[in-house]
């Protein structure tokens, strides 16, 4: 693709004096829009050293509000990013919607600068790259623009502005020794970046090739790459909005009506196999006190013991809990805690999203709650809220949530492949020992917190979410991040179960 560039371009200082006062207003007046619109745009600028990326972007944002932007500068991962999947410090740095994220550098320093310096082997780039283009399909899918530019120059252009660069004490400390060592094999190095632009160039987030020989060419080339995309993305929102106010009404009641009839409308033996995930709970099951206290003890001493060794390796742990309400979350959490080190685990209750939250990517919030190496993230409710309560609710679309399995499991796989153990647990109780429950919590002036109206309201749609819980489990249970059906109605079998799959996953790893 780059030996096709043709890096002799260049603009008349004339014609450029004549077109920028245009792009400038053009571009203002589409940040605005983005904003009333709510969509959130993504600028990322990657290209040789001494291509000029700092300087376009300088230039670039004199035309923006400062309020509605942040500059990302990318540096070498700091020892806290190291310790996470390396797009977690990218998710962290999404823009929410209506504002503007700009990246000098990107997440494709992994499949660049670190390749080049042997920090990423080549047998790690194909995942690499697949998490890449799920990480910018998912961002996309949710309205995102993507807005990608490299910065093209020649090897001798680059060897010229080094050494002007060098020569001046004030500009000097911009050269750094990777810089001069890509420069000495620039030709190794431009081959890093076919391969990364060839793996990458999608129909959602294309690469747009700038010649930056000429500074005010390539000026001029960003304003208008950029005007473009902002365009076409203002024009498809006005278009959906519109769209939308025609069928308000019709699309809400159709969605939820297909939501909740979904998995109903499919053939007999999809539905019967779906069916058969949580009927296949035996309920039975079930440990007197005495048994319950004498594995319990075993089990959490076990943990106590294997929580350090987590630590001492630096592996990450990722513990889920979803269930039917007054399914045993709480009490399970609890007795999985109760003899770990608190600096060495966070649980994270889940609740609806608030503003912030409802802004981003609906896996932003979960993205950041990750853990470190050699840390527990525990969570009470997940991300899988969007095919079962957002899903029967209509609180997403169909659309959105039947393309949340995968972004979901693609999430769970960056994280297994960066080293953390990911189960998910689901609370299985029948419906009898949920109204049991719900009463006595009632009757318990210590519990009634616990119970809401919302929880009698949910006993409602029960055959709905369980049809919804029924695929989840079967669309999402991978090898890398299974689920584990626990059988609840007797509390004392359900904690000592979610004990023995943590207390077993730890060990098969720690053995390995």
């Amino acid at each position: 693709m780059l030996e096709k560039v043709d890096l002799t371009k260049k603009m008349s200082k004339e014609d450029f004096k004549q077109k920028m006062p245009e792009l400038e207003r053009k571009i203002g007046r589409l940040q605005r829009q983005c904003r009333d619109l709510n969509i959130p745009v993504m600028i990322v600028f990657e290209g040789f050293g001494a291509a000029g990326k700092g300087v376009q972007i300088g230039r670039l944002i004199q035309s923006l509000d400062p309020r509605g932007f942040k500059v990302f500068a990318i540096q070498k991962e700091t020892e806290e990013e190291q310790m996470h999947p390396f797009l977690w410090r990218f998710w962290t740095k999404t823009p929410a919607r209506g504002r503007i994220s700009i990246y000098d550098g990107s997440w494709y320093r992994k499949v660049l600068i670190d390749r080049f310096e042997k920090r990423t082997k080549k047998k790690e780039l194909p995942k690499i790259y697949q998490s890449i283009c799920s990480f910018e399909k998912q961002l996309t899918d949710d309205g995102n623009v993507i807005i990608k530019l490299f910065l093209d120059i020649s090897k001798k252009e680059q060897k010229r502005r080094f050494k002007k660069l060098l020569e001046n004490k004030e500009t000097a400390w911009r050269v750094t020794k990777g810089d001069l060592k890509r420069n000495q094999k620039y030709e190794t190095y431009q081959s890093y970046i076919e391969d990364v632009l060839q793996q990458t160039d999608t129909d959602y987030a294309l690469w747009n090739i700038i010649e930056a020989t000429d500074k005010r060419f390539a000026t001029v080339k960003i304003y208008t790459t950029v005007i473009r995309a902002m365009e076409e993305q203002v024009k498809h929102a006005l278009k959906e909005q519109d769209s939308k106010e025609l069928k308000r009404a019709e699309t809400v009641t159709q969605e939820k009506t297909e939501s909740v009839a979904d998995v109903s409308k499919a053939d007999e033996t999809a539905k019967d196999l779906q069916q058969s995930v949580l009927a296949k709970a035996d309920l039975t099951l079930s440990y007197t006190k005495e048994e319950y206290k004498e594995k319990l003890k075993k089990l959490q001493d076990k943990l106590e013991l294997l929580h350090g060794e987590l630590y001492r390796r630096r592996i990450p742990v990722v513990l889920g809990f979803e269930g039917w309400d007054a399914g045993g979350k709480g009490g399970a959490i609890k007795r999985l805690t109760e003899k770990m080190d608190p600096r060495g685990y966070v649980v994270n209750p889940t609740a609806s999203p608030n503003d912030i939250e409802k802004a981003h990517h609906y896996l932003w919030r979960f993205w950041r709650a990750m853990p470190k190496d050699g840390h527990i993230a525990i969570f009470d409710r997940t991300w899988y809220g969007r095919v079962m309560v957002e899903r029967i609710e209509g609180f997403c679309t169909k659309r959105e949530w039947q393309r949340a399995y995968k972004e979901m499991n693609d999430m769970e796989k960056d994280l297994a492949e960066a080293g953390a153990i990911v189960i998910k647990f689901w609370m299985q109780i029948d419906k009898d020992e949920q109204e049991r429950r719900f009463k006595a919590r009632q009757e318990d002036k210590e519990k009634q917190w616990k119970i809401t109206e919302e929880d009698w309201r949910n006993r409602e749609k029960w055959e709905q979410y369980e049809e919804a819980v029924n695929e989840m489990l079967l669309r999402t249970s991978t090898e890398y991040a299974p689920w584990v059906v626990v059988e609840g109605n007797n509390k004392y079998y359900a904690r000592i179960k979610v004990l023995e799959a943590v207390v077993g996953a730890i060990e098969e790893r720690v053995r390995l």
